[in-house]
């Protein structure tokens, strides 16, 4: 883990509060943390594990340590966004002994709605915001999995300035360069973003397009599938190692059309249940009664060019069991 960051750097000033009021604003702010860190790490799961981290931090300083720092926001951000560096430069290697393929966490479309920004030690956000992408949804399977080609810095950087956004020179301090080189960061994370990011469609067309799938599916016609699929459609399915799934990614829109139509056959049980995620329309997948799965996807040009699979009971625990 990085060092504990320094507590009486002026940057935090010496203003002195009441202890009760202090440790109510240092509490209010797990959600927006927990928001960081997951857009940092792709799951909840270790996203917990960042803030948790984060508060043994805060509360291992000595009570005057904590009383010169004036910004406690800002301290806390600070340090869970280097202990997510710090995961992400482990996060690959621990992956590659993953049983298949790994996928960020789907979540719900209202998890994060409205998290507020970073209060800043300044007071003011980051001052060139024609700089950013526009993120219509930032924790979409289409965002997260396109964060996940990023090296940790450009990760850290892009969703420090663009999501929630911090100045460089503050970022810069966290992933250790100059300024100017964590703004090339930002500006390589973006080419990654802007090249995984296809002609976008509206939510009333992406869910029109979802629907046709499903039914396409569930009606088990090749044709309508095929229709609604991109040619170069992919998807990709994660079971974790402890549900069978596809090990590579399926390409192509007639592989694609009969993986799903071949599962139908040999499921005849499973409904697909509407759910709204961070990518649009979605649908549990229940066999019997019991969860079993939920798949997303990315549309574009009126057709479906991702499909995501999540399979792995570990990342479907923030799905209601309705």
């Amino acid at each position: 883990m990085p060092e504990d960051l320094p507590s009486d750097s002026s940057e935090f000033g010496g203003a002195e509060r009441d202890a009760s009021k202090d440790l109510d604003s240092v509490m209010a702010e797990r959600h927006r943390l927990l928001s960081l860190a997951f857009r940092m790490t792709g799951t909840l799961a270790d996203a917990e594990d960042v803030v948790q981290e984060t508060y043994v931090r805060w509360y291992r300083l000595e009570p005057e340590e904590r009383e010169k720092i004036a910004v406690p926001a800002a301290w806390l951000t600070r340090v869970a966004s280097r202990i997510s560096l710090d995961f992400l430069g482990s996060a690959r290697a621990r992956r590659e002994t993953y049983v298949g393929q790994w996928l960020p966490e789907p979540v719900p479309a209202d998890l994060f709605a409205d998290t507020p920004r970073v209060p800043l030690n300044s007071g003011s956000l980051a001052a060139d915001p024609l700089d950013r992408v526009t993120l219509d949804n930032t924790v979409s399977m289409a965002l997260l999995t396109v964060l996940e080609a990023m090296t940790p810095a450009e990760r850290v950087a892009f969703v420090l300035h663009d999501v929630f956004g911090v100045p460089f020179d503050e970022i810069a301090g966290i992933v250790g360069r100059s300024a100017a080189a964590t703004r090339q960061l930002a500006t390589s994370a973006r080419r990654h973003v802007r090249h995984g990011r296809r002609a976008q469609v509206s939510y009333l067309q992406h869910d029109e397009v979802v629907r046709a799938f499903r039914d396409a599916t569930v009606g088990g016609d090749i044709v309508d599938l095929l229709r609604v699929l991109a040619p170069g459609v992919e998807l990709r399915v994660d079971g974790g190692g402890v549900v069978n799934a596809a090990p590579q990614v399926i390409r192509g829109s007639d592989h694609v059309a009969r993986w799903f139509l071949g599962v139908m056959r040999k499921q005849p049980a499973l409904r697909l249940e509407r759910r709204y995620t961070a990518d649009g329309l979605g649908y549990i997948l229940r066999i019997e009664g019991r969860r079993y799965g939920l798949v997303t996807f990315d549309v574009s040009d009126e057709c479906v060019t991702n499909v995501w699979l999540m399979l792995n009971p570990m990342k479907l625990t923030n799905w209601s069991l309705d």
